[in-house]
């Protein structure tokens, strides 16, 4: 590789988003590891009622935002190819993340109908604490992509004007991310 390219790449979007990512992950980190280590001590407990969770809803929400990542990565090749339909594939995002948010409701509301909470045992502790901290995180996406959305649709974004689109494409990825770890660690691992 050229010492051209080489010194050409850098990170998408602002470096302000890079830290507050970084500083994101390193939370839901202790929260895994937490989790990972109080599993160990509960086995038997944590598969019981692992056994309790909705793996098809877990399945739909994984779709949800794999296809929300998918659409944001096509509205960031359009900007950067100066493409008019960024606003759609963004739109098309928050349609996803829309379905994931609505999912999820319906898993919490039939939870609690089922008479589990917060404080049922260490088990759902960890899955409402570790679920809804991930929800509020893709509600504050939802809101980033109605922002880049709008800006889109008034033409904001072009080949060299990418910072923003790219932050916010940048955020909504961490997002997925902490849920394609969070879905197998509650609703699968065994």
């Amino acid at each position: 590789m050229s010492d051209s390219a080489t010194s050409e790449r850098q990170l998408p979007g602002d470096l302000a988003i890079w830290f507050f990512i970084i500083a994101e992950l390193l939370v839901f980190a202790i929260f895994f590891i937490a989790y990972g280590y109080t599993r160990t001590k509960h086995i038997d407990l944590f598969n019981a009622e692992q056994l309790t969770l909705n793996r098809n809803a877990g399945a739909l929400n994984t779709a949800f935002l794999l296809s929300a990542s998918y659409f944001v990565v096509r509205g960031v090749q359009g900007a950067r190819t100066g493409s008019r339909s960024i606003a759609s594939w963004l739109l098309a995002a928050i349609f996803c993340g829309l379905g994931f948010v609505v999912t999820k409701l319906f898993e919490y509301s039939d939870k609690i109908a089922a008479g589990f909470s917060l404080s049922s045992n260490i088990f759902f502790t960890f899955y409402f604490s570790l679920t809804f901290f991930h929800f509020m995180h893709v509600i504050l996406g939802l809101v980033i992509l109605a922002v880049l959305w709008r800006n889109a649709r008034r033409g904001f974004y072009t080949p060299d004007n990418l910072n923003g689109l790219e932050s916010g494409a940048s955020y909504w990825h961490m997002v997925d991310l902490v849920w394609v770890v969070l879905f197998p660690l509650l609703y699968i691992l065994r």
